[in-house]
């Protein structure tokens, strides 16, 4: 019944049902990594590896020095994980309206402009004075935009993979750019421990997102999904349950 399930499901999703399933050959079931390093897709595969992993280093220096920068500032850790709190909410309402959004903006031009928004936000995060009402705005807004930004780069993903290496795309992008999670924190210890101050690492930090934008102006996308569609599958909050947790 596989062909009735699978009309089933497109007409749940507003697409034309199908007559009959399409042959797969026994050569087009055996994929590798390899694939996505083919002539045709090798340099997308290193400019959305490239972006999501400058994005991650930035969207996780938020997530993990938000608590030590605010008790270092004198407040209680109690006061300093609820700063860290207002980011997750920010993230949180950041991925919903990156999923509303998509349904009147381009992905592609919307995502890059939530990436410098990001940077910002980092950046001005950063120079935050010891106000702990101020401190929870910001950590909000740098939460918002930069889980929308993860929202955007996993939409990105899935639209520049041809069906056949989306899977096999998609998991080696996240597995290298989760690098990215393991040297932020690393990268802006070093930076503190060498004297750096708040808003030098903040800035430095932040434009991973930044970077991260420029990448994806080279990136030709294939967005042919319906005009009227918006990327709702997306909104889960980057990081956020291993940020509570860690």
């Amino acid at each position: 019944n596989a062909l009735d399930k699978i009309n089933h499901s497109l007409t749940k999703l507003g697409h034309a049902v199908i007559s009959v399933l399409p042959d797969v050959h026994e050569d087009e079931k055996k994929k590798s990594v390899g694939d996505i390093f083919s002539k045709s897709l090798a340099m997308i595969t290193i400019l959305v590896t490239a972006a999501y992993f400058l994005h991650i280093t930035t969207f996780y220096f938020i997530l993990k020095w938000t608590p030590k920068i605010v008790a270092d500032m004198g407040f209680e850790a109690a006061a300093a994980g609820g700063v860290l709190k207002w980011a997750n909410i920010g993230g949180v309402l950041g991925g919903i309206t990156f999923g509303v959004l998509t349904a009147r903006f381009g992905l592609k031009p919307l995502t890059i402009g939530i990436l410098f928004l990001t940077t910002v936000g980092v950046a001005v995060f950063g120079r935050t004075p010891e106000d702990l009402g101020r401190m929870e705005l910001l950590a909000a807004f740098a939460g918002f935009f930069g889980n929308a930004g993860v929202s955007g780069l996993y939409s990105i993903v899935a639209y520049s993979f041809p069906t056949h290496v989306r899977a096999t795309g998609t998991g080696f992008v996240i597995g290298v750019g989760r690098a990215g999670a393991v040297l932020s924190p690393i990268l802006a210890g070093v930076m503190f421990d060498a004297g750096s101050t708040l808003p030098t690492v903040a800035l430095v930090m932040g434009s991973g997102s930044a970077m991260a934008a420029i990448v994806l102006i080279f990136l030709k996308l294939n967005d042919d999904r319906p005009a009227d569609t918006p990327v709702t599958d997306h909104v889960n909050a980057e990081g956020m349950a291993p940020a509570a947790s860690g």
